[in-house]
C-alpha cells in the first residue's frame, strides 16, 4: 500500500506523514525533499510554481512510487498534488502527460495499492497555520494560488477525504480503519 498524503500548503501533511510513518512502521517520502533548488527558491521569493516548474518534481516522485510498488513494501508520500493532472503524472509518469488534459477524456484514474489522502480544511484556518509556522520556505502569501489551482480528487481517483479540523489522532485511526477495510 502506497499513501499518499497531499492538499495545499500548511494542511498538515509533513505532520500527519510523520505521525502515520511511526504509528505505522512505514517509511515516510516528502515531496519537498526533492524540489530542485530552482523551485525552493522561487517559492521562498513568493513566486508560485508553473506547470513546467512542477513537472520534472512529480516525475521523480512518480519514480519514488514505482519502486516502491516494484519493491512491494507499503511506504508513505506527502506531496501537494493539487491538480488531478499531477496526481496522474505520480502514477502514471509521462504517460499522462499523453492524454487531454479534459478529465472527462482521460482513462487513467487509480492504480491498485495507491491511495491519496486528501487533507482539506478553509482557507482562513490554513492561512492562520501558515502565518504561525516557522521555518518553512512556503510563504503564506502563495497560499491564494494553490487553492485557485486545486481539483480536489474525484471519487475514482482512490481518494480518502480528511477534514484537518479533527486531531491527528483522530485521522490517523481513520486511515487505520480504512487499512482494515482494504484487507
Amino acid at each position: 500500500m502506497i499513501y499518499v498524503i497531499m492538499g495545499v500548503s500548511g494542511c498538515g501533511k509533513t505532520t500527519l506523514g510523520a505521525f502515520l510513518s511511526h504509528k505505522l512502521g512505514w517509511p515516510l517520502h516528502e515531496g519537498d525533499d526533492f524540489h530542485p533548488r530552482e523551485n525552493i527558491e522561487k517559492m521562498a521569493r513568493g513566486e508560485p510554481l508553473t506547470d513546467q516548474d512542477r513537472l520534472p518534481w512529480l516525475l521523480k516522485l512518480h519514480d519514488v512510487i514505482q519502486r516502491e510498488r516494484s519493491s512491494g513494501g507499503d511506504a508513505i508520500m506527502v506531496c501537494s498534488a493539487l491538480r488531478r493532472l499531477y496526481r496522474q503524472v505520480l502514477l502514471f509518469g509521462s504517460e499522462a502527460l499523453t492524454y487531454s488534459s479534459d478529465t472527462a477524456s482521460l482513462h487513467m484514474c487509480s492504480l491498485p495499492g495507491v491511495w491519496f489522502l486528501f487533507l482539506y480544511g478553509t482557507y482562513d484556518l490554513i492561512h492562520a497555520r501558515m502565518v504561525a509556522r516557522r521555518g518553512h520556505f512556503m510563504q503564506p502569501g502563495l497560499l491564494r494560488s494553490q487553492f485557485d489551482v486545486l481539483e480536489p480528487p474525484a471519487e475514482e481517483e482512490n481518494a480518502l477525504l480528511l477534514d484537518i479540523r479533527r486531531s491527528t489522532d483522530d485521522i490517523c485511526r481513520e486511515i487505520q480503519e480504512h487499512l482494515r477495510q482494504l484487507s
